[in-house]
C-alpha cells in the first residue's frame, strides 16, 4: 500500500536510478536497508543542478529532495521486493550543493523528511543530517542517503 500512498500524494514512483559508479543502489543487511546517495533523477534525466541559494532557490531544493527520497525508497523496493515491509525510516542523510554563504540546508532536507511523514506516517519520523556541501556528481542539487529497517 506504500506505493499506492506516494500515488495519491501526486507522485510517479520511480524505477531504480542507475548508479554513476561501481556501487549498489542498495544493501539489505541485518534487517536494515542503506542506500547509496541518490541524486533528483527521474527517468535517467537529471531534473534539478546547481547550487541552492544561486542557481536554485530553496523550493526547488525541496522539490529535489523529494525525487531524491523517492529515488531512494526505489532502491529499497528493489532489495526487498515489498516496500509495506518497512517497519522504520531510520536516517536519512542529505546533502546539498550549496552557494557560499548558503545556510538553510535544513529547509531543504524538509522536503525529503516531510514527504517521508506523509508516505509512513509515526514509521517515517527518522534522524536527520542536513550538511551543505561545494560539489555533487552531475553537479546534482541534492544528494540523499536513507537507512530503514525491514521485518
Amino acid at each position: 500500500m506504500i506505493e499506492e500512498r506516494v500515488k495519491e500524494l501526486g507522485f510517479d514512483f520511480p524505477e531504480v536510478a542507475r548508479p554513476l559508479a561501481a556501487y549498489a543502489p542498495a544493501v539489505f543487511a541485518n534487517n536494515f536497508v542503506f542506500t547509496a546517495g541518490q541524486i533528483p533523477t527521474v527517468k535517467g534525466d537529471l531534473i534539478y543542478s546547481g547550487k541552492i541559494g544561486n542557481d536554485l532557490n530553496e523550493k526547488e531544493g525541496k522539490k529535489a529532495s523529494e525525487i531524491c527520497i523517492l529515488n531512494c525508497l526505489a532502491a529499497v523496493k528493489r532489495e526487498i521486493g515489498n516496500l509495506d515491509r518497512i517497519e522504520r525510516i531510520v536516517k536519512v542523510t542529505v546533502f546539498v550543493n550549496s552557494a557560499p554563504g548558503f545556510t538553510n540546508q535544513p529547509e531543504v532536507a524538509n522536503g525529503a523528511s516531510e514527504l517521508l511523514e506523509k508516505i509512513f506516517g509515526e514509521k517515517g519520523k527518522h534522524a536527520r543530517s542536513a550538511i551543505g556541501v561545494s560539489e555533487l556528481p552531475k553537479n546534482a542539487a541534492v544528494e540523499i542517503e536513507m537507512i530503514c529497517r525491514v521485518s
